[in-house]
């Protein structure tokens, strides 16, 4: 529990998950697609759809591409893209360039159902946005649907600059840690059932 809960150990965890795909300078593509992270049933955004919002956002600013959501809900709550995209309209972002997609309830369906989306308007090749953790196993399984994506992360979660602080043990640090470490246990997964 010790280890898990020191910021070293927690930026050993994710080194493998981040580096796999840099952010990219130059790309050209038909949409770009977000992943939710997850909400709370209260509608407020979790912190990594809130993050993978913001740089969804930010690239729909600078090119004025489509802009797809993707993710479905757990019982009772309301869908993650329907949650981010109500964030987006109070940006001003013109809802006719958002397109929701609120079926999925993980990332083999968020492909699935972007790729509907896709083969309906045209869309051949996608900017997709997820935390940089998620990426790995986001584009392999986006690959594996036919659809052709260029990888955006974002939220990393490393930082690498270490002081005395970062030997003693937090809870964030932990929690982060669970991530990385569900994770490779997704990807794992994901190998054998898809």
């Amino acid at each position: 529990m010790y280890l898990l809960s020191i910021e070293p150990v927690k930026d050993m965890l994710y080194a493998p998950l981040e580096k796999a795909y840099p952010v990219p300078q130059t790309f050209k593509v038909d949409a770009i697609v977000v992943l939710g992270g997850g909400s709370y049933a209260t509608g407020i955004l979790k912190e990594d759809s809130m993050k993978r919002l913001l740089t969804g956002f930010v690239l729909h600013k600078k090119t004025e591409l489509p802009i797809i959501l993707s993710g479905g809900a757990s019982f009772g709550r309301l869908p993650d893209a329907e949650v981010m995209k109500q964030v987006l309209e109070e940006l001003g972002v013109d809802r006719s360039k958002i397109i929701t997609e609120v079926r999925s309830r993980d990332t083999y369906e968020n492909a699935l159902y972007v790729k509907e989306i896709c083969e309906r308007r045209g869309f051949r090749r996608l900017l997709l946005i997820t935390s940089a953790y998620h990426m790995p196993r986001a584009v392999e399984t986006f690959k594996r649907t036919g659809l052709e994506v260029v990888p955006y992360p974002t939220d990393f979660k490393r930082d690498n600059k270490y002081s005395l602080y970062s030997l003693l043990p937090r809870a964030g640090v932990l929690a982060d840690s669970y991530k990385a470490l569900r994770e490779y246990l997704g990807g794992l997964a994901y190998s054998f059932l898809y």
